[in-house]
């Protein structure tokens, strides 16, 4: 006589509930689970989840932002199919003024990476005096904001220019100089904070991460008000998995929040859609520009954060996003830089231009 297995199956949905526990129509025999059997099953089987996520998170974590492209066997005859794709903003900068004439151009700059080397110590992300000079400049003739995952308050003391628009904690954080047309507030320019009620909840998930990440040598947690970056940059690569468990287990006590990522950078932002390319298209209202065909908006910027900006100027068919990066990477920017010494040059060209251009008109 053959034994038969008592087996049970179990139907587990997507939210990680389960829905049916039931033998088989095949099996005479089911075997009845008491509630602290069902308790073990669902423990091990959101264990298995898990690991499953914090495998997911540690591959990305090495792909970084954005993902690159392996070279082609084209390379290797220095040809370049990603640069004739996404050739440099330099090289094609006629090209770029020549398309904003009748047009009022904005820029929108990301911050490391872009205005500032990427450094070990995010603390230490200083800009050097030319390249805040040549912001400077840019400003002057253009609106200009500086859109970045930082604190609005830190990215300010690393910049010190006034009369700029200031996105900070990727846009849920607006703040602009007074002279903005609107959504002014009093003397304080454009305030614009759309996650405000998610503040406490920021604070708590900060305290605890720093709690739980003080073990790891290297890691880094920063409070960026409305989002809490990890940084990874100076932890050994065998940690990054724990390290990315970690922060699983501090999420998961927050389903209102999200994991995103940057450039070796874990980011627990809120659920709300807000990001870098909405807060472009909240500023370009701001300007006065909405829903309007005389605006050449620029986006320069290096991070997986920025391809939202980059996205919507290529939906919208209108100016142009410009990645800074050395490697071909996938991205929706239409131009490319490859470090910010050139983002540095690219600036100075266009105030350049633009003076050269007000000096014509003034003749005629």
């Amino acid at each position: 006589m053959t034994n038969q297995q008592n087996v049970v199956v179990v139907d587990v949905m997507k939210s990680g509930g389960v829905r049916n526990i039931l033998a088989p129509s095949s099996m005479a025999v089911a075997k009845s689970l008491s509630p602290q059997d069902i308790k073990m099953l669902l423990m091990r089987l959101e264990t298995e989840k898990g690991g499953t996520k914090i495998n997911a998170w540690v591959d990305s974590m090495r792909a970084s932002s954005p993902t690159r492209i392996r070279s082609s066997a084209t390379d290797d005859k220095n040809e370049n199919p990603w640069i004739d794709h996404h050739p440099s903003a330099l090289n094609m900068f006629e090209k770029i003024v020549a398309a904003s004439k009748g047009k009022q151009i904005v820029m929108f700059l990301d911050y490391d990476g872009t205005l500032s080397p990427i450094v070990e110590d995010p603390d230490q992300a200083f800009m050097t005096r030319e390249m805040r000079a040549a912001v400077r400049d840019v400003a002057r003739y253009f609106p200009t904001a500086i859109v970045t995952g930082r604190c609005r308050d830190k990215v300010y003391s690393f910049v010190k220019l006034a009369g700029l628009y200031y996105a900070g904690s990727h846009g849920m954080d607006i703040k602009g100089p007074s002279k903005s047309r609107k959504y002014k507030k009093g003397n304080q320019g454009v305030l614009f904070q759309p996650a405000s009620e998610f503040l406490p909840m920021i604070d708590e998930v900060y305290k605890a991460l720093v709690e739980k990440t003080k073990s790891i040598p290297g890691a880094k947690v920063e409070n960026n008000k409305f989002c809490v970056s990890v940084h990874f940059r100076c932890v050994d690569e065998k940690s990054w998995a724990v390290l990315a468990e970690q922060v699983r287990s501090v999420l998961n006590e927050y389903p209102k929040l999200k994991l995103t990522q940057g450039r070796k950078v874990l980011e627990i932002r809120p659920t709300i859609k807000w990001d870098k390319g909405r807060a472009l298209e909240f500023l370009l209202e701001a300007l006065g520009y909405a829903n309007s065909n005389d605006v050449l908006p620029v986006y320069i910027g290096d991070d997986r954060t920025d391809e939202d900006a980059f996205k919507v100027l290529r939906d919208r068919g209108q100016g142009f996003g410009i990645l800074v990066s050395k490697v071909p990477k996938e991205t929706n920017a239409s131009y490319s830089l490859q470090e910010p010494s050139e983002v540095k040059e690219f600036l100075r060209r266009l105030v350049d231009w633009k003076k050269l251009s007000l000096g014509r008109s003034s003749t005629i």
